[in-house]
C-alpha cells in the first residue's frame, strides 16, 4: 500500500504501475482531466476518488492551473478510498487504515482523541476494528479521505 500527495504543475502522462489498483482525488486546485482508454474523466475537488488500474498511465491535462492530488495505490488484496462523511463513523474492515485530513479537525476511535491539522496522515496497521470518526472544525465540502488496504 502506498499513499502519496503530488503537485501537478504541467500537463503530461501519469507513471505506469502495472498490477496496481489506484485511487486518485484532487485535494486543491481546479482539477484535472484524465484520458483513460480514450475516455476523458474530469476529477475536481469534492468528487469521489477515481479508481483505475495503475497500468493505464493516463494522459493528464490541468483544468485551470496547478493541482495537488492524493493517491492510494495497492497491489493485491482489497483496498479503498472514500471521502469522510460528516458525522458518520468509518468502520470498514481493513488490515491497514488511514485518514488524510483536508482541513483541521478532531479524530476519535471512541477511546482516543487527536486534534489534527490539515494535510495530516493518521495511520493504523494494528487491524483493530473500532469505528473512526473525524469532525472538521468547519463544515467544508470534503473534510478528508478514509483509506484502507488488506493484503
Amino acid at each position: 500500500m502506498r499513499i502519496s500527495m503530488a503537485d501537478i504543475s504541467a500537463d503530461g502522462p501519469f507513471s505506469a504501475f502495472p498490477g496496481v489498483m489506484r485511487w486518485f482525488a484532487v485535494v486543491t486546485g481546479a482539477g484535472v482531466a484524465l484520458d483513460l482508454e480514450g475516455v476523458e474523466r474530469r476529477v475536481v475537488v469534492g468528487e469521489a476518488p477515481l479508481r483505475f488500474e495503475g497500468a493505464a498511465a493516463p494522459a493528464c491535462r490541468l483544468l485551470e492551473g496547478p493541482t495537488r492530488d492524493l493517491n492510494l495505490m495497492t497491489k493485491g488484496g482489497r483496498g479503498g478510498m472514500r471521502a469522510v462523511a460528516l458525522d458518520a463513523p468509518w468502520d470498514e474492515d481493513f488490515r491497514v487504515r488511514a485518514l488524510f485530513t483536508a482541513v483541521p479537525g478532531r479524530w476519535s476511535d471512541g477511546s482516543t482523541i487527536f486534534d489534527l491539522p490539515e494535510h495530516t496522515l493518521l495511520w493504523d496497521d494494528t487491524g483493530a476494528g473500532a469505528a473512526w470518526r473525524f469532525k472538521p472544525e468547519d463544515s467544508p465540502g470534503v473534510a478528508g479521505w478514509w483509506l484502507g488496504h488488506s493484503p
